[in-house]
């Protein structure tokens, strides 16, 4: 075999060699080389359409996928020589607005994802709370902000990292989501503002943001204290307009001041791409928008990021073109549907209770065991991926519902009914795998997880 025939069989160099790892490689290596060692390594890997418990977008359409692809080189920061970019990034903004119910002209931006929204309108809480104070001649000292336990990490991260107390409202078994009978011992004149949750991601419920905006609004008309609501709508905020278009939770309500949603959830983006939203222009403080001329003209940036690409800002337009109301409707209801039918599959089983199905729910399935078994939901989860390769995880709820351990199902597109009862069945089969063997954790117990993917 000649050298030009050994260069074009599988594998090549890296087969009988380290993969380069600890030090920066002296050569290089053939292109095929390369992509066939990363996608060696990637085999490895879960197949992400059986990772039920990622909320991130795992399958787009072709077309998207060609826009994504011929646009990876346009940086979307660039608006000077990309302004088409930075316009359809408006129209996705202003879009959400309009079905956010918005009641005027506003303003927000494209993220990375829901973390950097969640930091941008935190910020913008406790920018236009520090202009309160300080037209009323009032101390700027110790800020806070009050959640709920069913929070994304992010939320504390914001408080450690920008010096806001947190004040966070503790879970209960049999209470994941937070209403205003939490908030109001909480509330003070150093109160920043309120978060809401729009589709937990320990449950897939949301909070009573309803009663939250009237209990606020209530104490702005009897202390004079205007405290806003930021919504977290990471995961609900592109289901509740489709699945529940009559559920108030957005700008309908006075209080609610600025909203996050990621694109690459339920918006049916790949990662990453998130959006921020607010009610209105003054929303935004004026001091937290830069502005800048280095890259051709003078323009406005209100981000944490610079460069980044602008794929994703375009996928979503596209989703949005592409699928209207109606499409929307249609994949929400689509996923809602099977969503019921896995619950229904595992409770007639009887080995599981299945926990708010009959509420304004995020199209998955969250359940636990029920009776005396030998073994817990950490060991179904461990021997259905064993079995079977299903990523299903397993997690104790934030304190004081900590007793408490679930799975967590997530329904997608790519999860036709014909899987549905296939996930089903081997979940089955995994319990009396595991009446026959037993626990496979021991004593171990899986630890709280704040969600993944924002």
């Amino acid at each position: 075999m000649t050298k030009r025939d050994d260069a074009a069989l599988f594998g090549n160099r890296f087969l009988t060699m380290p993969a380069p790892s600890e030090t920066f490689p002296e050569e290089g290596m053939a292109a095929t080389d390369a992509m066939r060692l990363l996608d060696v390594d990637l085999a490895m890997e879960g197949d992400p359409q059986r990772n039920l418990a990622t909320f991130v977008t795992t399958w787009m359409e072709p077309e998207a996928q060609r826009i994504i692809a011929e646009n990876l080189h346009r940086n979307f920061i660039d608006h000077a020589e990309y302004p088409i970019s930075a316009e359809i990034e408006q129209r996705c903004v202003r879009m959400l607005a309009d079905l956010f119910n918005a009641p005027g002209k506003t303003t927000g931006c494209r993220t990375q994802g829901s973390s950097e929204a969640i930091m941008l309108g935190a910020l913008s809480l406790k920018w236009k709370w520090r202009e309160r104070r300080q037209a009323a001649h009032l101390s700027v000292d110790r800020p806070n902000l009050i959640f709920g336990g069913d929070v994304h990490v992010v939320w504390e991260k914001f408080c450690r990292y920008f010096d806001v107390e947190p004040r966070i409202v503790p879970l209960a078994e049999g209470k994941y989501t937070i209403g205003p009978e939490d908030v109001e011992p909480h509330l003070d004149g150093n109160t920043i503002g309120v978060v809401a949750v729009l589709g937990t991601t320990f449950t897939g419920h949301k909070d009573d943001i309803v009663g939250i905006d009237k209990l606020l609004r209530d104490v702005r008309k009897e202390r004079d204290l205007d405290i806003p609501i930021h919504v977290d709508g990471a995961s609900g905020a592109f289901v509740w307009p489709f699945l529940y278009p009559d559920s108030k939770w957005d700008f309908r309500l006075e209080q609610v001041r600025s909203i996050n949603v990621s694109g690459h959830k339920y918006g049916l983006v790949y990662p990453g791409i998130g959006w921020l939203v607010f009610r209105e222009e003054s929303d935004l403080p004026k001091d937290l928008v830069f502005h800048e001329n280095y890259l051709g003209k003078t323009d406005a940036t209100f981000t944490l990021n610079f460069s980044t690409g602008a794929s994703m800002v375009l996928a979503q337009y596209y989703n949005f073109v592409r699928l209207g109301r109606q499409g929307y409707t249609y994949v929400m209801k689509m996923l809602q549907e099977n969503a019921h039918v896995l619950a229904d599959n595992l409770r007639s089983s009887g080995r599981f209770e299945v926990i708010g199905s009959d509420l304004e729910q995020l199209p998955l399935v969250a359940f636990r065991l029920v009776g005396e078994h030998a073994y817990d939901e950490s060991d179904v989860a461990w021997q259905l991926s064993a079995e079977r390769g299903w990523m299903v995880p397993a997690y104790t709820l934030p304190p004081n519902a900590e007793r408490v351990k679930i799975m967590r199902a997530l329904v997608k597109e790519t999860l036709s009914r014909e899987q549905i009862d296939r996930l089903s069945q081997d979940i089955s089969d995994a319990c009396r795998t595991l009446d026959d063997k037993g626990a496979t954790h021991g004593s171990e117990r899986a630890q709280v997880k704040r969600g993944t993917g924002y």
